[in-house]
């Protein structure tokens, strides 16, 4: 992938995951430290900082694993609007 988020590289990222379906309290706790947003059709947004790459591809397993369609992934800023994209040319 060419795209990340602008910011140092060793800070965590403000991310927002939206997904279809709803997390039962027991499942929710998997994801400690994130905030859940129940949305009226039926999705659910997790937000939260991220410290790094390896964190986000945990992330994304554990919704993953629990069979959860995701429908979007992207850097956040803390008005909920997607971040700035810092994006490199392909050589």
């Amino acid at each position: 992938m060419t795209a990340r988020p602008v910011g140092a590289p060793d800070r965590p990222v403000d991310y927002a995951i939206r997904f279809e379906g709803r997390l039962g309290p027991r499942r929710a706790a998997w994801f400690a430290g994130m905030t859940l947003t129940d949305h009226e059709d039926g999705t659910t947004t997790l937000r939260g900082l991220i410290p790094d790459q390896a964190a986000l591809h945990g992330i994304l397993a554990g919704l993953r694993d629990l069979g959860v369609p995701l429908i979007s992934v992207v850097p956040a800023t803390s008005a909920g609007t997607p971040a700035p994209i810092h994006r490199r040319a392909l050589t």
